[in-house]
Formats: C-alpha cells, structure tokens, sequence
C-alpha cells in the first residue's frame, strides 16, 4: 500500500522546496531573496506582524541569525556559516509547508521595537494600540492627544490580554500606572506571565483570568484597553491556515463580529474613572460598529497602516 502523503490543513499535498546547492546562498541578503521568492511561489498569507514576504522573510532570517531585525540592513552582505544557514533554511522550509505564523516557529514577535514571548497558546499580536498610546496619549499638550497628562494615569485595565504585551506596553507609557490584564484562557495568561517576568513588571501588572469585567469586582479605571474577538462569521469561515493556527477563541466575535464589543460598550462604564476612556480595536467593522451604535460619539483613531480599526470613547459619553 501506498503511503500516505502529509497533507497542509487544508488536505493539499504539502508544497516541496527544492534542495539548495552548498554555495548557492551565501549573504544574509541571498537567503533574504530566497524566502520571498518560496513565500511567494507558496502564495503565503501575512498578517502575524508583518505584512508583506520581504519583511517576513526579514524577521525569518534575522531570528535564526540572533540579530534584530532592524540590524539586516547593517549586515546583508555578510555571508552566512554552513550551520546557520542549515538553520535558516530549515525555518523556510517550515513557513511553506506547515503555513504556522512566522512567530510560532520562533517563538517571538515584536511590538514597538520589543520582543515577546508566543506561542499557539495565544493569538500573534498585532494591534494598532501600542502605536496609539504613542501617538494619541503623550499628553504635554501635544495636537491630538486624549490624555493631559500620562504621569497622572494611575490604573489601566487591559481586556483580553492574550500574550500580555499591550498591558506592557501600557506599563512602559504610563509610568505611574498598575495594569489589571483579563483573559479567558489559562493558557494566554501563562504566556501573558512569562511575558510580564522577562519585563520585570510583576509588582505592577496583575493578570485575571474569567470573562472580561467578571473577576475585576468593582474596581475602576483611567484608561481601557482592548483587542477584543471580532471577527464574523463570514470572516472566520474564510481565515487563511495561518489564522487557523491561532486560538479560535481570540477570532470569533459571532454573527456580526460585535458580540464581545456590545458586551465591553455595555459594561465599561461600570468601571471607568470620570475622567477616564475605552480604547477597542474592531478591525475593519467601522460601520457595523457605527450602525450598532449611532448614539455614542466615537472617535476613530487612525495608524500609519490602518484607518479607522480603532475607536475611542470617553467614559462621559458612555453614560
């Protein structure tokens, strides 16, 4: 009988990549090439911090090389040893045929310049938010921003923290805050812990495990934040195998994508300060949002790549 052959989560015979010749690759910039052109052949999806197969192909590399990404530049036409480029290969070779987020085969993704822990326990972060802390909560009077003064933020709560990494991020901007952060899985707050003790940050986040606001009693905040499940039925049944990878529960917002955002609008008022906000990314729901909610006076927040995936609100007009 014939044997089986191994099949990618979608029942398609895994893709095979050719053998590459000793001397054939030899500069960080030549197995740079190589992965974009097998990512692209593989017709890879990405959407797991990076966005496009030059930069995946980048964070590949670098990761096997124990370099930074920010420091191929410095070194692409520096050649690579027979054992690293085993390594390297080998990660490539992994990225096409099992079609897992570049992150879970290194165990690491990047969010402002800072590594963190991953791995399928939690979804690959890759929220607008750490941006937007940057950008729109620097306080100093600066045009745009929603906060006086971020020395004056004394708690923030982080919903479905996953990995943690917003919540630390949280930490590092506002330098006198403790962090609440809440998620459902065990296993997302066992990464979002590792996470939280490589930054040192023990004495000043708290992780929570239950279902948002529930094991937080009646404690109140000057700033939420949350990437919450959101999206729709429609969208889940289209998820390329990379999202596949990741925890169901981190995607599935129901129906419409809106069944956790209904649940956070309903509850955050409950638990902000008076002179506190909610900051929810939604993807690209906008108009589902402003349609579900025509009453509330949202304020969508604009990246360098993304329009209108974040809104926020403040804990005044919440009611």
């Amino acid at each position: 009988m014939a044997r089986a052959s191994k099949k990618t989560a979608r029942g398609r015979a895994a893709p095979k990549l050719a053998k590459v010749g000793r001397g054939e690759l030899l500069t960080l910039l030549d197995f740079v090439r190589y992965a974009v052109s097998r990512f692209n052949e593989a017709k890879l999806a990405f959407a797991h911090g990076t966005t496009d197969p030059v930069a995946e192909a980048a964070f590949l590399v670098c990761e096997a090389l124990h370099l930074h990404p920010e420091q191929l530049e410095s070194f692409a036409s520096a050649r690579v040893t027979a054992a690293e480029s085993r390594t390297v290969l080998d990660l490539i070779h992994q990225r096409v045929t099992t079609r897992k987020p570049a992150a879970y085969l290194v165990n690491k993704i990047y969010m402002r310049g800072l590594p963190f822990y991953v791995d399928e326990r939690v979804i690959v972060p890759r929220s607008f938010i750490g941006e937007l802390l940057d950008s729109h909560f620097g306080g100093d009077g600066e045009a745009g921003s929603l906060i006086d003064d971020p020395t004056a933020v004394g708690r923030v709560l982080d919903l479905c923290t996953g990995s943690g990494c917003l919540a630390i991020l949280a930490a590092h901007h506002f330098p006198n805050t403790v962090v609440d952060a809440v998620d459902i899985s065990k296993g997302a707050l066992e990464v979002a812990a590792r996470n939280v003790g490589d930054y040192g940050l023990e004495e000043r986040i708290s992780l929570y495990r239950g279902d948002l606001f529930a094991p937080l009693g009646d404690s109140r905040y000057d700033l939420i934040i949350t990437n919450p499940p959101y999206v729709d039925a429609e969208g889940m049944a289209a998820l390329p195998p990379e999202c596949r990878a990741e925890p169901k529960l981190a995607f599935d917002g129901g129906a419409d994508g809106l069944d956790v955002v209904r649940r956070i609008l309903r509850e955050a008022p409950d638990h902000l300060t008076p002179g506190g906000g909610l900051i929810c990314e939604i993807g690209r729901g906008r108009d589902l949002v402003d349609e579900a909610f025509p009453d509330l006076p949202l304020l969508w927040l604009d990246t360098e790549e993304s329009e209108g995936e974040v809104f926020w609100i403040a804990a005044a007009d919440l009611g």
